[in-house]
């Protein structure tokens, strides 16, 4: 059942960073003018965002969930069986937006049933065990196995799960692999530990932010409120500042 109002942490109306802004492809960082006035006339429909979650068996995927949407951790490992999901709600620039989360079963006799929801996914997170270097050289494989059922745009994120686990000194050595592992996909990386909290919330407003604004320019574009060209800045001034000459009267667009 989809909630009546987000609560207070999942309201967004800046712009969440990255967990690094070494480490991601996606350089956005304000939702620019056009969608905040475009959200604050109300414009834009109702949308659910589709967050797939896919990795190794045993990485932290079910407990990266249930730590963002139940603020709950199991120490009691019990492996996904075919799929589970779970619908949360933020309020982006006063805006209802929806994620709708699949966690999906890492084992390999899971694979064709979990594969078979891949499909429309807006958004699809690669989790591996940053204890475990084998599940995060299966990254990629997972990231293909994915990529296979949607044709259509999508964010990609490499998350690092059981970073509690970790020394500092040795962490730093692992995050450099996985920063490397991250480039090759296109995604953009965090590291975080669904045993204490850490950068969890983070992580998923991000993925909520990123989301809703391609959403939002799409349906723009499609509708045709502003002639926009997604994700140029210098186009979107340039365009504004032409339509407020064609409103100026005919001498003052006359040369002198």
């Amino acid at each position: 059942m989809m909630k009546e109002k987000a609560h207070d942490e999942r309201q967004i109306t800046v712009w969440p960073p990255p967990f690094s802004s070494e480490m991601t492809p996606y350089t956005e960082n304000d939702f620019g003018s056009l969608i905040r006035r475009t959200c604050e006339n109300k414009n834009l429909t109702l949308r659910i965002s589709k967050v797939i979650v896919i990795g190794d068996v045993a990485v932290g995927k079910t407990s990266l969930v249930n730590r963002f949407c139940h603020k709950l951790f199991n120490n009691n490992y019990k492996a996904t069986i075919g799929v589970d999901f779970e619908v949360e709600r933020f309020d982006i620039l006063g805006l209802p937006f929806h994620l709708q989360i699949w966690d999906t079963a890492g084992q390999e006799r899971f694979k064709c049933i979990a594969a078979s929801y891949y499909r429309g996914a807006n958004v699809i997170v690669v989790v591996f065990d940053v204890s475990n270097l084998m599940s995060l050289a299966h990254c990629q494989q997972w990231l293909n196995e994915a990529s296979r059922s949607n044709v259509g745009p999508y964010h990609i994120f490499l998350v690092g799960a059981k970073k509690d686990l970790l020394s500092h000194q040795v962490y730093d050595i692992i995050e450099k692999r996985a920063a490397e592992t991250a480039r090759r996909m296109r995604a953009e990386y965090w590291a975080v530990s669904s045993r204490t909290g850490n950068g969890v919330s983070e992580l998923f407003t991000r993925i909520a932010a990123l989301t809703f604004q391609a959403m939002a320019l799409r349906e723009m574009q499609s509708l045709k409120l502003e002639p926009i060209n997604i994700g140029s800045t210098i186009t979107l001034k340039r365009q504004s500042k032409e339509a407020e000459t064609k409103k100026l009267p005919k001498c003052f667009k006359c040369p002198l």
